[in-house]
């Protein structure tokens, strides 16, 4: 599927790589809408990309249903959806003082996980109703993000950990199921990225964290997850599938 003409939403775009991945995506003469939680970042990017911002918090059914209907009232029905929106707490099960709180765990699964399929839901089920774009049938492509904390979380990454095995795990039967629709979901999952996290701890940290990586050893640039969602886009043959994009680096323990 082209990009050109066509309209995208990327959730959690309001900075890291969903931003970059909006501006990538209008770079490219895609309608872009921006759905994030925090309405003033929000609003800058949406200034920088001419997206349209959307409110919106990715746990609640009512708020990205609405947030879905705005932006194809205003830009037209989706053709491609880059679920972005994640929060990435660190927490032990048990700390110094005591179990893990209950609802912080529940928090990051309904951000991360829940979060994910209600925005894949919205958008699936209004591109069903598009017309096909290319010969083979396609009507629209979805990419998720997870994280190689999927497969090898850290101590202290519970909660995150799980949360983005839980989208490893829905990409394969969302894929069979959109099948007959012509509608691709593939998951993409970050290692080290050059977020405000990220490049917001000392430079000891972030000097040492990026050493860990094979090659190239660097943090990923939020640019780099863009151009592979674009790819994604464009190449039919990509489906059901989860791409590791992390310089070959394997997470230890702690």
């Amino acid at each position: 599927m082209h990009l050109e003409g066509h309209t995208a939403i990327v959730t959690g775009a309001g900075s890291g790589m969903g931003a970059a991945t909006a501006a990538y995506l209008s770079s490219k003469g895609m309608s872009v809408g921006l759905l994030d939680i925090n309405e003033a970042v929000l609003e800058e990017v949406a200034a920088r990309t001419g997206g349209l911002a959307v409110a919106c918090d990715v746990s609640d059914a009512a708020s990205v249903e609405s947030a879905v209907e705005q932006v194809s009232d205003n830009l037209g029905a989706a053709r491609l959806l880059v679920n972005c929106a994640g929060i990435a707490p660190a927490a032990r099960i048990v700390g110094r003082d005591g179990p893990l709180a209950l609802d912080a765990f529940r928090k990051v699964i309904e951000v991360n996980l829940i979060g994910s399929f209600n925005a894949m839901r919205c958008v699936a089920a209004a591109m069903m109703k598009l017309e096909p774009v290319t010969a083979s049938g396609e009507r629209g492509v979805i990419v998720s993000t997870a994280s190689v904390a999927a497969f090898e979380g850290q101590i202290g990454q519970a909660a995150y950990a799980a949360s983005k095995g839980g989208v490893v795990s829905l990409t394969l039967p969302a894929a069979r199921e959109f099948a007959r629709f012509g509608i691709r979901v593939m998951t993409i999952a970050p290692g080290l990225i050059g977020t405000p996290m990220l490049l917001g701890m000392p430079q000891e940290v972030q000097d040492s964290l990026a050493a860990s990586v094979p090659f190239p050893k660097r943090f990923g640039e939020p640019e780099e997850f863009a151009r592979l969602v674009e790819h994604i886009a464009v190449n039919e043959m990509l489906n059901g599938d989860v791409i590791r994009l992390d310089g070959a680096i394997r997470m230890q323990p702690s």
